[in-house]
């Protein structure tokens, strides 16, 4: 079961205004599933995005980065469950691109304006007939309270759906952020197999939007690993509509786009921890928090060292502190002229190591009481600098191989 990851409550989530979620049954993969979603904009919405960085990215991957680079006003959003159509070729786009025009044909809008997205079993045509075929009902079913079913269309192997929303006073006026996510296998940056769709009804200009989606996702899900495994589908679109009846957000050193930013990171990191704590088989929620490097980059390079480092996630599953694992990743994880002398490693409150080795005062019974807690802190300070960086991470139990063994089955 996920780890300490809430119920998900419908009546939580905010409608943003200009946004329309429908959900309806392809049966792409399983018969009778809800796998098909549709998301519906308002005329004047903007969308950005940032996706998989994956050589072997997925067909809807290349289509989404081709529409949103033309710069056309995005109207809408088909997503399918069961069927990555990845490593599909040139019949795999083809295939994106015919539910593109079959959902604009039904819109009334252009091709260009709709963003395909694709997420499962990878190497498989893409059953589209089956795609188009649902259009209708999604279309049909078109509510802008739908978020909570949105959030379960889009999973395949997540135990729970994610979503979350918030709401800021912005030049007088309310502004609403809402979200939804999955993933819980084949997560690693760049991006962490994940979709995530969050969208506002502030107004902001498309050169901040564009930043604000990056400058989240490196802070997000640019930040969680379950398995270290680069998906060929990840993508997160952000989506501003303009209907609150803010002044329009153009100026990034602005009290309204810094209240904006730490909003709508809290949202993207809401959604993206929801993904490890929702990790294949996962038991225990892990943060690794890296202070006093050089720069960003190599605080990181350390914290995905030791988050997606097999040995260390099979000790935190057992609560054995073998914790000189961890001590192993740091110095294999490429940052240059590391002084390990000048290295702490934090377990919880529990000092494991300094000056190069274990600490004097560290007893393996303090290294378990930390390691038997469901979640856990692992601080590294490295001693050279004042940038940080923080990375979370879940363990592997037996459950992520059953998984992972039988998935196509």
């Amino acid at each position: 079961m996920p780890v300490n990851l809430p119920e998900l409550d419908p009546a939580s989530l905010y409608p943003v205004a200009g946004v329309e979620l429908g959900i309806a049954s392809a049966g792409v993969k399983t018969p009778g599933r809800r796998d098909v979603l549709v998301i519906r904009l308002a005329e004047g919405a903007r969308a950005a995005g940032v996706f998989t960085l994956n050589k072997f990215c997925a067909a809807p991957v290349r289509i989404c980065r081709d529409h949103l680079a033309a710069g056309g006003n995005i109207r809408a959003l088909v997503v399918n469950t069961g069927n990555a159509n990845a490593g599909t070729g040139v019949d795999g786009y083809n295939r994106a691109q015919q539910s593109c025009e079959a959902l604009a044909g039904l819109l009334d809008i252009e091709a260009a304006q709709v963003l395909p997205f694709s997420t499962g079993v990878i190497l498989e045509p893409l059953p589209v007939e089956k795609v188009i075929g649902a259009l209708p009902a999604a279309i049909a079913d078109l509510q802008p309270t739908h978020w909570a079913e949105a959030a379960r269309a889009i999973m395949t192997t997540d135990v729970a759906p994610k979503a979350a929303s918030k709401q800021v006073e912005i030049g007088g006026k309310t502004i609403t952020i809402t979200g939804i996510s999955k993933g819980a296998g084949m997560i690693h940056p760049n991006m962490a197999t994940m979709l995530g769709y969050v969208a506002t009804d502030a107004a902001i200009s498309q050169p901040l939007l564009q930043q604000l989606v990056s400058w989240t996702a490196d802070r997000s899900f640019n930040s969680i690993t379950v398995d270290g495994d680069t998906s060929t589908n990840d993508s997160y679109i952000l989506i501003a509509t303009g209907q609150a009846g803010n002044a329009e957000i153009d100026d990034a050193g602005s009290a309204d786009f810094a209240t904006f930013r730490s909003a709508l990171l809290d949202v993207a990191q809401t959604l993206a921890k929801a993904i490890i704590r929702d990790g294949e088989g996962a038991t225990k929620f892990m943060t690794i928090q890296v202070e006093g490097g050089r720069d960003r980059a190599e605080c990181k390079a350390v914290g995905y060292a030791i988050g997606r480092s097999p040995l260390i996630k099979t000790a935190f599953f057992a609560s054995d502190p073998n914790l000189g694992r961890i001590l192993c990743a740091i110095g294999y994880s490429a940052v240059e002229d590391l002084d390990v002398d000048k290295l702490e490693v934090w377990l919880g409150d529990v000092l494991v190591a300094e000056k190069g080795g274990r600490a004097a005062s560290y007893t393996e019974a303090q290294g378990q009481r930390v390691m038997q807690q469901a979640e856990i802190d692992i601080t590294v300070k490295l001693g050279r600098g004042s940038e940080e960086a923080t990375v979370w991470t879940c363990d592997f139990s037996y459950d992520y191989v059953k998984i992972n063994a039988d998935y196509r089955s």
